[in-house]
């Protein structure tokens, strides 16, 4: 039984094979130009050619995947967080790097997919991982993407996604609002426990009035004076004064 294959991975493989058809296409091109030239007896002339291995690096294109770029020789090429944040890269997109001679790794965005833009909630789980739910699915972002944005759970954010594809990566674009969906949910709190709303954000429990305490009543205290202390040792001495000698 032949096992079918996910229609979305059939339009992938045939967008990744047109590309490197394009690409090899105008490799050809350029190739048959520059014989051309040479065989009119004439130099090229403009921007010096920039695929020369030894004198300006090595320059390689390939697809970035959300966190790499996979070369059209099919190494694993690591792209820069920054650069892939603040450039708003998605899956799909393709990239030329060049590799200078001294091993520097430069990259430039030169075939951007189409993109669907979507509204979603800053999330993060318990092991501190940023997520962001967007009509009810869960997309990955890079870390670099949260610090560059500063944004925090609870944070309403707009994304771009690729259009054709399926991806679990998504890039933030903009930040929409701080905090609108904590204040949502603090609200619902707030009317459910009859507080502030400040209250639950801050995570305070709300004010009880507890029952005034019944103040204990001591006993009046007795006035005594010296004489009464000393009462019955005056007594004692009386009669041991009015005894008969002989006893």
């Amino acid at each position: 039984m032949t096992e079918e294959r996910d229609p979305q991975e059939n339009i992938s493989d045939k967008v990744q094979a047109l590309r490197e058809m394009i690409y090899n296409s105008e490799k050809s091109l350029q190739s048959a130009k520059a014989m051309l030239l040479q065989l009119e007896g004439k130099k090229k002339v403009g921007r010096k050619k920039k695929m020369d291995d030894d004198e300006e690096g090595r320059v390689i294109e390939g697809t970035f995947d959300g966190q790499i770029m996979l070369g059209t020789d099919d190494k694993q090429y690591p792209v820069p967080a920054n650069y892939a944040s603040k450039s708003k890269l998605i899956e799909g997109d393709m990239l030329k790097l060049t590799i200078t001679p001294d091993g520097s790794f430069i990259y430039k965005q030169i075939g951007p997919i189409e993109r669907t833009r979507l509204i979603g909630i800053v999330n993060q789980d318990a092991d501190g991982n940023f997520f962001i739910i967007a009509n009810g699915k869960p997309y990955r972002v890079l870390l670099a993407s949260i610090t560059y944005f500063k944004v925090e759970p609870g944070d309403e954010v707009t994304l771009v996604t690729p259009r054709d594809i399926d991806s679990d990566w998504a890039s933030i674009e903009n930040v929409i609002q701080k905090g609108s969906a904590m204040r949502s949910f603090a609200s619902m709190k707030a009317q459910e426990r009859n507080t502030d709303i400040d209250d639950i954000i801050n995570d305070k429990k709300p004010t009880v009035d507890e029952p005034e305490a019944t103040p204990i009543q001591e006993e009046p205290k007795k006035d005594f004076s010296i004489i009464d202390e000393w009462a019955p040792d005056i007594e004692e001495l009386r009669k041991e004064l009015n005894k008969p000698l002989n006893e």
